[in-house]
């Protein structure tokens, strides 16, 4: 293919190309830093897997490390290294990341080099099997964590036996057997260019990247992006005791919007109930009843599925009585809506749209999501307009239908008898 140049005038906030074979390079103009970041996006996560599947895009993201037709595992942190560069991946429920952030003369080889770990892993038995004890690792001190088992009892209760449900790592199972061939079918199947969204952000010559990404990526299989299958919302009380535990966690949540409804009014919700100390979750909770040292607030939403989640850390005495407060200050936000709360969530919400966007990684992570869920990246403005329409009428509607929908309640840690019952 003959790339056609990405015109730089007018002066654009992001510039979206997308090669022959699907895959899209999203350029970020950030003349300001003196750094750059380079990332690879692949919408690979755990809710695209089946329960036999589950943790193998987490292990993959570790795996493509560690060897490749051209280079072993040493070689592929010493070239990174010795150009200064900071390497970092993850895994969501929806994708996975890869970055690279140095200096902007070497642009071009971090994009060389992340093609090399995507497109052409090895996955080398002996690598696999030292590296599947550092993921059993990884596992235990997940089962570990007291709040990280909360929330996956409260995926649970919120969408069953849904993949859209499975934590990102996995189970113990998948990670003692899974295979050199299976992780090598998964990246064929998933890691494909309609899937993938190559992202660069600071001072950088978008033409000259275009062409580097098309002889970089223009060989990666075509692929399409799959639609999001959505869940069935289940809900109820869900419980795990935990031995050596001194506290009660609690994940409190309810049924929101997918990605694709492009709808802020859960995101003030929560800003407005459960943002910063002066939020009503946190003065009543904490300053004025001291029932919870922590306790948050959030929007979670994915390609399928949305959670409203608020999150508390309490004594088991206190349970009863956290729980009961969690249901009223529900109710009195369906009732009516502070006009200072409001102002105070609004403006959180804008300043936090305003710093990501001080930040490379966290913009092309953002616009990263957006293309693959509406296929275009929107402008900052756009963004703010939206969260300033959001009134105290629409708050209020929102907190009204998530408590006419089955909450899904998550108890983990020191749990008193019969808190089932109770909650």
């Amino acid at each position: 293919m003959i790339a056609r140049p990405m015109t730089t005038s007018p002066p654009a906030l992001h510039l979206v190309h997308r090669l022959s074979n699907g895959l899209r390079l999203l350029v970020i103009p950030m003349p300001q830093l003196s750094t750059v970041t380079v990332s690879v996006f692949v919408a690979s996560g755990s809710q695209h897997e089946s329960a036999r599947e589950a943790g193998i895009s987490h292990a993959v993201e570790h795996m493509v490390f560690k060897g490749t037709a051209t280079r072993d595992a040493r070689r592929i942190n010493l070239d990174a290294e010795r150009l200064g560069a900071e390497v970092n991946a993850h895994t969501d429920k929806d994708h996975t990341a890869f970055h690279l952030r140095g200096l902007p003369p070497h642009a071009d080889t971090f994009v060389d080099m992340l093609a090399d770990l995507l497109l052409a892993p090895t996955f080398p038995a002996a690598e696999l099997e030292r590296e599947r004890e550092v993921l059993l690792h990884e596992y235990t001190e997940d089962e570990d964590d007291p709040l990280s088992s909360a929330f996956k009892l409260f995926d649970k209760g919120c969408w069953g036996s849904h993949p859209l449900a499975q934590p990102v790592i996995g189970s113990r199972r998948n990670l003692q057997r899974f295979t050199r061939d299976e992780l090598a079918h998964w990246v064929q199947r998933h890691y494909t260019a309609g899937r993938t969204v190559v992202g660069v952000a600071g001072p950088v010559d978008a033409d000259a990247l275009l062409r580097r990404v098309q002889a970089a990526f223009g060989a990666m299989p075509a692929g399409e992006m799959p639609p999001p299958d959505e869940p069935a919302w289940i809900g109820g009380v869900h419980t795990r005791r935990l031995d050596g535990c001194s506290q009660s966690h609690v994940v409190l949540g309810f049924p929101i919007p997918p990605r694709a409804a492009d709808d802020p009014t859960a995101a003030m919700a929560a800003a407005l109930l459960g943002d910063g100390m002066s939020s009503p979750l946190l003065d009543r909770l904490r300053e004025q009843r001291a029932l919870a040292y922590y306790a948050a607030c959030s929007a979670d939403v994915l390609p399928g599925g949305g959670q409203f989640v608020i999150e508390v850390s309490t004594s088991p005495e206190q349970l009863d009585p956290t729980l009961r407060e969690l249901a009223a200050l529900l109710r009195e936000q369906a009732a009516a809506t502070d006009p200072v709360d409001l102002e105070r969530a609004r403006n959180q919400l804008v300043v936090r749209q305003l710093r990501a966007l001080e930040r490379p990684l966290r913009r092309l992570e953002d616009a990263a999501l957006e293309l693959f869920s509406f296929g275009q990246v929107r402008e900052p403005a756009d963004t703010l307009a939206r969260l300033h329409a959001v009134d105290a009428a629409a708050l209020q509607r929102q907190f009204a239908t998530m408590q006419q929908r089955s909450a899904a309640l998550a108890l983990a840690g020191k749990l008193p008898r019969a808190t089932s019952e109770r909650a």
